[in-house]
């Protein structure tokens, strides 16, 4: 399992995109019952979503996982599920998301029209230890692609 996380605008879903292409989240939330944005229900979603992708890491499915997943001890119960586990930190400050805000949700949250917005008025715990650091404000997709793909290496041999 491929697991994607960081603030919104930090690429994850475009470098989740480009690596299935070589071998996302609002989907999911769609085919889930409904959750909202409270710590508690994000935990929620975190944890079905991490279920899922255990079970089909169990049957030889490469999952990518692309999240926002805030909260460390929500990755924390997903990687303890999961046998093969790669926590990937798609890292860029909270400015440079707020510049890019491909979806224009930064300027809603500082409009007060978004509440509970992960690195506005709610936290993002940035991981500990994760296995790989893609800097998004350093390294072009391809590179982001390839540091990724040479870390599984590993992972993928018979």
């Amino acid at each position: 399992v491929l697991w994607l996380t960081g603030l919104s605008g930090a690429d994850k879903t475009t470098i989740a995109e480009a690596l299935y292409q070589r071998l996302d989240g609002n989907v999911l939330r769609g085919v889930f019952p409904r959750t909202g944005f409270t710590k508690e229900a994000r935990d929620e979603h975190i944890k079905r979503v991490g279920f899922m992708a255990s079970r089909l890491a169990h049957h030889g499915v490469i999952v990518v996982a692309s999240f926002i997943s805030p909260y460390r001890e929500a990755r924390q119960f997903v990687r303890d599920l999961c046998d093969n586990f790669v926590e990937v930190y798609v890292k860029a400050s909270v400015d440079e998301c707020k510049r890019r805000d491909v979806k224009g949700l930064y300027k809603k949250a500082a409009n007060g029209e978004i509440s509970n917005f992960t690195g506005i008025d709610d936290p993002y715990e940035p991981p500990e230890n994760p296995e790989i650091v893609i800097e998004t404000e350093h390294q072009t997709v391809d590179e982001s692609v390839n540091q990724i793909m040479d870390t599984i290496k590993p992972y993928l041999q018979d």
